[in-house]
């Protein structure tokens, strides 16, 4: 088994800044892709940012520019660089991971973390 966990979210001005951690840990071989999503209410979940195993980046639109997203293999987290924040971006984000094990390669997703951006 695989458990994701989340950090960094909290409550930021317009124009700030947050940086969102995602760790894995358990019994795996490797991670290939990340990535991290986010849904604000009343809204379907969308697809914020990717990075392969290479360290291959894919960006939203509407955050190119202003999100950065990389990851520490050696740490096996993935980060999500976040600045001139919008009241837009206000959602629950979550992370996933396509983890390679022994027999089997499957996607896990962290529990969320809130990010309000608000004066």
């Amino acid at each position: 088994q695989v458990q994701l966990v989340e950090s960094g979210g909290g409550l930021v001005q317009p124009g700030g800044s947050l940086t969102l951690s995602c760790a894995a840990s358990g019994t795996f071989l490797r991670i290939n892709d990340m990535g991290w999503y986010r849904q604000a209410p009343g809204k379907q979940r969308e697809l914020v940012a990717t990075i392969s195993n290479g360290g291959s980046t894919n960006y939203a639109d509407s955050v190119k520019g202003r999100f950065t997203i990389s990851r520490d293999n050696a740490k096996n987290t993935v980060y999500l660089q976040m600045s001139d924040l919008k009241p837009e971006d206000t959602a629950v984000y979550y992370c996933t991971a396509k983890v390679v094990s022994l027999f089997s390669l499957n996607d896990y997703w962290g529990q969320g973390t809130q990010v309000t951006v608000s004066s």
